[in-house]
C-alpha cells in the first residue's frame, strides 16, 4: 500500500511539474496562450513569451488563419438588453392569441392578403431564416443508381444586432436626445395613440453580433445539412471550413453550424480557417473589399431611396400627427419600421411591426430588392465582379486544382496551398455575407435573377426578392450528382443503350430550393424540369464568366457611373 501511495504522489508532482513548464516561462512570468486547432485533430496554441521549453505539454503554435481563440478581429461585440418576452410581449385584448409563423418570433400582424405567409417573409435582408417558396421548378428526389459526390456550400450568417450606424440607431439617438431636451426644460415631448408606447420606450439593442435566433439558425442548419450530407464526411478525417474575421458573428456562425452538424465535439472534425477581412485585402467571402469601385456604386441605394418617399410616404404623414415636442420625418418612419425586425430577432416580438399595414411591409421587402439589385447585382457594373473570386474558387475545386492567380481578389496565399485550400474534400462549407453573397449569384451569371426594377411602382411578384435569396441564414447548397446513364430531361428515365455511361450534373439549391440552371444557361437544357445542368457544360458555361466580369477594369477602372438603368449585366458597360 505504501509503495501505491509513493508512486501516485511521485505522478502527481511530475504531473504539476510538467503543467507548470507548460504556463511559467523562464523568467517566472506566465504566458499568454492563443488556443485554436491545426491540422490533424491536435489541439494546438500559440504561446506568446518563450518558446525553449522540452516539455510535451507545451501547446503547439496555430497559424494565424486558423486561429479562433481567441479571436483577432471580433468587431464590436455589444450584447444589449436581453429578451423576456413572458413580461413584455403584447397581443390584442382577449384573444391571447399571437401568430407564431418562425417559433420562437411572434407577432400580432394581421396576415390579410399574404397567402398563408406573413410579415416575417417580407423583411429582405432582415427576414429570419425560412425556406425560399421556389425558383420556378419542382423539386425531384434522386433517381435510382444517381449518388451525390460533393457538396459546396455557401452560407450567410444568422439573424444580428444592427450595425454600427444603422437608421435604427440614429433613430433610438434621435428619441433619446428630444427626451432629454423635454427633461431640461423645452418643447413637453409627447407620443399619441400607435405611438404612445415610444414615450417609455428606449433603444437597447446590441451591436453586430449574432442574437439567440442567429444561433439557432445556423445550429439548426448544420442539423439540417447533417441529415441531407453527412455520409459524404469521412468521420476519421478534418475538413477546412473558411469564415472572414472583423465580425464576431462570422465565426460564431461557422461555429455553431459546426455544432449542429458535428456535435459539440466539432473540432474532431474540422478546423476553421479565419479569412482577414479588411479594405484591401484579398478575401473572396468579402469580395468587396478590394474592389473600390464597389464603394462608390449606389445606384440602388437611390432608388429605393425614390420608391421609399413613394409607399411609406402616408405612413409618416400618420405618424407625424401622433408627436409633440419632435419633427417626425420619413427618415424617422423608415427607421421604425426596420426596428422591427431587428426588435423582433432580438427580443421575440416588436410593438413597431404592427404600426404597418400589410401593403407597407410589402413596400418594404421591395425597397431592399431595389437597393440590392443596384448596389450589388446585376444592376451595378461591379456586381459580378465582386463575386468572381468566390466563383473562381468553386471551379477549380470542380477541376481539381489549386489557384496560384486568378486576376479577382481571391487570397493567392492560402487558395495556391493545399492545406488552406484543400482539393481532397466531398464537403466544402464556407461562410459569407448577404451582399457577397447576391454578388456571387450574380457572377455565376443566373440571369433569371436580372431585373430591371422599376424604382416608381411595386411590380408584383419578381425574382429578384431579397428575403427569398439572403435572409438571415440563407445557404447555397451547390451539389455534385453522378448518375449510371445521361438522365431524360423530363425525369422519365435513363436514356437508353448507345448513350454514353456515367454521367455528372451539377444541381444548385438557394435556401432548400433549386435554381433552375436552364432558365439562365440555354446550353443546360431549359426543358430540364429538375433544373440540374450537365457538369462538361457546366464548367463551358463558367469558363466565361471571369472575362465577364472584367474585374480589374469594374473594381479599378475609371469610368462614370451612371444610375440603374444603365446597366443590365453586373458588369461595366
Amino acid at each position: 500500500m505504501r509503495t501505491f501511495v509513493t508512486c501516485a504522489l511521485a505522478f502527481t508532482l511530475a504531473l504539476v511539474l510538467c503543467l507548470g513548464l507548460g504556463f511559467i516561462s523562464g523568467d517566472g512570468t506566465m504566458l499568454g496562450v492563443r488556443t485554436g486547432m491545426a491540422m490533424g485533430g491536435a489541439k494546438s496554441a500559440q504561446v506568446l513569451g518563450q518558446d525553449s521549453s522540452d516539455c510535451p505539454c507545451r501547446p503547439e503554435k496555430v497559424p494565424q488563419y486558423f486561429q479562433t481563440s481567441p479571436e483577432l478581429w471580433a468587431g464590436p461585440t455589444a450584447t444589449g438588453r436581453a429578451p423576456f418576452m413572458a413580461q413584455t410581449r403584447t397581443f390584442a385584448t382577449g384573444t391571447g392569441v399571437t401568430y407564431v409563423p418562425n417559433a420562437p418570433l411572434q407577432t400580432d400582424v394581421p396576415i390579410v392578403g399574404s397567402d398563408g405567409g406573413s410579415i416575417f417573409d417580407l423583411m429582405a435582408y432582415l427576414s429570419p431564416y425560412m425556406p425560399s417558396p421556389g425558383f420556378g421548378v419542382q423539386e425531384y428526389p434522386l433517381p435510382e443508381g444517381a449518388e451525390i459526390i460533393q457538396l459546396q456550400m455557401l452560407s450567410r450568417h444568422g439573424s444580428r444586432y444592427p450595425t454600427t450606424g444603422s437608421n435604427v440607431v440614429n433613430l433610438g439617438d434621435r428619441i433619446a436626445a428630444a427626451a432629454a431636451a423635454a427633461a431640461a426644460g423645452a418643447d413637453k415631448l409627447r407620443f399619441k395613440g400607435a405611438l404612445e408606447f415610444l414615450n417609455d420606450w428606449k433603444y437597447q439593442l446590441g451591436a453586430e453580433i449574432l442574437v439567440p435566433k442567429g444561433r439557432q439558425e445556423l445550429f439548426d442548419s448544420g442539423v439540417l445539412h447533417n441529415y441531407m450530407y453527412s455520409q459524404l464526411v469521412n468521420p476519421n478525417s478534418k475538413i477546412i471550413v473558411r469564415t472572414t474575421a472583423r465580425h464576431d458573428r462570422m465565426l460564431k456562425s461557422a461555429e455553431y453550424f459546426m455544432a449542429g452538424f458535428f456535435g459539440l465535439e466539432w473540432t474532431r472534425n474540422a478546423t476553421i480557417e479565419v479569412i482577414i477581412e479588411e479594405n484591401h485585402f484579398n478575401n473572396s467571402l468579402a469580395g468587396y473589399l478590394n474592389c473600390p469601385n464597389s464603394n462608390k456604386i449606389r445606384g440602388g441605394s437611390k432608388d429605393a431611396t425614390a420608391w421609399i418617399g413613394t409607399y411609406l410616404q402616408n405612413a409618416s404623414d400618420r405618424f407625424a400627427a401622433m408627436v409633440d415636442g419632435y419633427e417626425w420625418t420619413l427618415d424617422d418612419t423608415y427607421a421604425a419600421q426596420t426596428m422591427c425586425p431587428y426588435e423582433t430577432v432580438a427580443y421575440g416580438f416588436s410593438r413597431f411591426c404592427d404600426l404597418f399595414t400589410y401593403e407597407e411591409w410589402v413596400g418594404f421587402g421591395y425597397s431592399v430588392d431595389l437597393s440590392f439589385y443596384g448596389d450589388y447585382s446585376f444592376g451595378s457594373p461591379t456586381g459580378r465582379a465582386v463575386g468572381i473570386g468566390y466563383q473562381q474558387e468553386v471551379l477549380a475545386r470542380l477541376k481539381n486544382h489549386t489557384l496560384g492567380y486568378s486576376g479577382s481578389q481571391i487570397n493567392i496565399t492560402l487558395d495556391n496551398n493545399a492545406e488552406t485550400f484543400p482539393l481532397n474534400q466531398s464537403v466544402y462549407l464556407d461562410f459569407s455575407h448577404d451582399t457577397n453573397i447576391i454578388s456571387i449569384l450574380t457572377a455565376f451569371g443566373l440571369k433569371q435573377f436580372a431585373g430591371p426594377l422599376d424604382p416608381s411602382t411595386y411590380p408584383g411578384e419578381h425574382n429578384f426578392t431579397v428575403s427569398h435569396l439572403t435572409p438571415f441564414g440563407a445557404r447555397l447548397d451547390i451539389e455534385i450528382i453522378r448518375t449510371p446513364k445521361p438522365l431524360a430531361a423530363d425525369r422519365s428515365s435513363y436514356l437508353g443503350s448507345g448513350k454514353p455511361g456515367e454521367t455528372k450534373y451539377v444541381h444548385f439549391v438557394l435556401n432548400q430550393r433549386t435554381i433552375p440552371l436552364g432558365l439562365s444557361f440555354p446550353e443546360c437544357d431549359a426543358s430540364r424540369v429538375d433544373g440540374w445542368c450537365e457538369f462538361g457544360t457546366f464548367l463551358q458555361v463558367q469558363e466565361k464568366m471571369p472575362g465577364l466580369a472584367r474585374f480589374d477594369y469594374a473594381c479599378f477602372g475609371d469610368f462614370p457611373i451612371g444610375p440603374t438603368a444603365a446597366y443590365a449585366n453586373g458588369a461595366p458597360p
